[in-house]
């Protein structure tokens, strides 16, 4: 018995520290190739400017093998205020900053010569899903998370050369579903 006592207090100890280096690893992240601020504050239930305001970072540019902070004291929000519409069953509230109508586009990543990455670093080619719309920074800064009418909740990730003033571009992950899209006249809400 008491042998399997000594073996056993070490074990336990070994398991013990290592569960708080774990703990400890998890508020830090090393880039891999091909990853994105976006990317990784969504893996990390976090924000791309909370990621950048704990590194420091000026830029959304990063690199592989680059060590991150991925969490830190968060600022508590005030209650909103404001509900926006839900495109899906569950309720979300969130403070409506701005209101705006736009005409709307879609783009999709699938096409001939394109990267698929957006101009604040999410690929889209490894993120099919990822609901992201190319703005007018002047118009909707980078980094907004908006409410898109007929298409829902998003983040103004990209910009482009043809979005000026008042209008946007959605993503679409598939040119069947773009042209779909089309053209159309919408209301963005401008989150907080």
């Amino acid at each position: 018995m008491k042998k399997l006592l000594f073996t056993m207090i070490p074990v336990f100890f070994i398991l013990f520290g290592m569960s708080s280096l774990a703990s400890a690893a998890s508020n830090t992240y090393t880039v891999k190739k091909g990853d994105s601020l976006y990317g990784i504050a969504i893996k990390h239930k976090t924000t791309v400017n909370s990621i950048k305001s704990w590194n420091k970072l000026k830029s959304n540019t990063i690199y592989p093998k680059q060590k991150l902070k991925v969490s830190g004291t968060k600022v508590t929000a005030s209650k909103p205020k404001t509900k926006a519409k839900t495109s899906t069953s569950s309720k979300t509230t969130n403070k409506v900053v701005k209101t705006l109508t736009v005409n709307a586009s879609a783009f999709t990543a699938n096409c001939k010569g394109c990267s698929g990455i957006t101009y604040t670093g999410v690929n889209l080619k490894k993120n099919p899903n990822a609901k992201v719309i190319s703005v007018d920074p002047k118009v909707i800064p980078l980094g907004s998370k908006v409410y898109v009418e007929g298409y829902g909740y998003a983040v103004a990730a990209d910009k482009g050369s043809a979005i000026k003033g008042k209008r946007i571009d959605v993503f679409m992950n598939s040119y069947n579903k773009a042209i779909q899209w089309g053209r159309r006249t919408v209301k963005v809400q401008i989150l907080k």
